[in-house]
């Protein structure tokens, strides 16, 4: 019996290509690597990007245009907290916004107390704010967020409607999210992600829920794989990934297949007999 390649194949229609984000440096960060209590801090109370940041923002911005990822995107999933918000629509948003633009911007001129002029939401995909893919919550003020209305006035065109609360009920000053839950949740976004129609999807994130959501995976792989599946992320990186629904209880219908033999005829193969023997070995193998 032959050996199990070091590969797996799976049918286009159970997988999505994600590419995975890490939002740009914020003012907590900077902060933070100086002092770590300064995480604990409210001055940093859902921190907003550095001019650093923005930077950063536009250097990647420019990759994805040049290598093509931009154009293929068709949904960007965000978590609802500033800085992932500017990140979000900062790369993967339309041009600058003009006055009079029929649809609305995505982000206002100057929010988050940025230099930033309007970016539009014309010729770019949709964008949804989710709360699944937030940091991991509670003690501290930099991961919690604002209420969803002063949000909708900054960032008119991003989806909120998924987000069940005004007000920030998740995030909690004495008690910290722990890393199993993170990981649970981390587990959950992704069941969401894989009944989504859309197959190229970014999303915009944190460190901590980017490794331990990533953390899932990589055991059967080479350290090699391993360790570019799991190791940290800097600020505004992006990584892409395919991930399969192995189940394939979520996936869409295939529309890529076609099922041949249109008209029919007879097409029993040369090797029929080869044919017969492979699949006879595949069942007693499977029981």
């Amino acid at each position: 019996m032959l050996e199990t390649p070091e590969f797996s194949l799976y049918p286009l229609h159970c997988c999505k290509t994600l590419h995975l984000v890490r939002h740009a440096q914020g003012y907590h960060n900077v902060a933070g690597e100086k002092d770590y209590k300064a995480y604990l801090s409210y001055e940093f109370a859902d921190a907003s990007l550095t001019p650093l940041g923005w930077q950063q923002v536009d250097n990647l911005r420019k990759h994805v245009a040049n290598s093509g990822i931009a154009s293929k995107i068709e949904l960007v999933v965000t978590s609802p907290l500033t800085r992932t918000m500017q990140t979000a629509v900062g790369v993967f948003g339309g041009g600058g916004y003009i006055d009079g633009d029929s649809s609305l911007p995505l982000m206002v001129a100057g929010a988050g107390k940025s230099d930033r002029a309007a970016i539009s939401s014309s010729n770019c995909p949709p964008f949804i704010a989710f709360e699944l893919c937030r940091e991991a919550m509670g003690v501290h003020p930099c991961d919690k967020r604002k209420s969803i209305s002063e949000y909708q006035s900054i960032f008119p065109a991003i989806d909120f409607s998924l987000v069940e609360t005004d007000e920030d009920v998740l995030w909690m000053p004495d008690v910290r999210e722990k890393d199993v839950d993170v990981t649970a949740r981390g587990r959950a976004f992704l069941n969401w992600i894989l009944t989504r129609k859309e197959k190229e999807i970014a999303i915009v994130s944190h460190s901590g829920f980017l490794i331990h959501t990533l953390g899932l995976f990589g055991e059967d792989c080479v350290p090699l794989v391993r360790n570019e599946i799991r190791k940290p992320f800097a600020n505004c990186e992006l990584r892409s990934f395919v991930i399969a629904d192995r189940s394939a209880v979520t996936t869409s219908l295939p529309l890529t297949n076609f099922p041949g033999g249109i008209p029919p005829g007879s097409d029993a193969p040369s090797d029929y007999d080869d044919v017969n023997s492979a699949e006879n070995e595949h069942t007693l193998d499977s029981k």
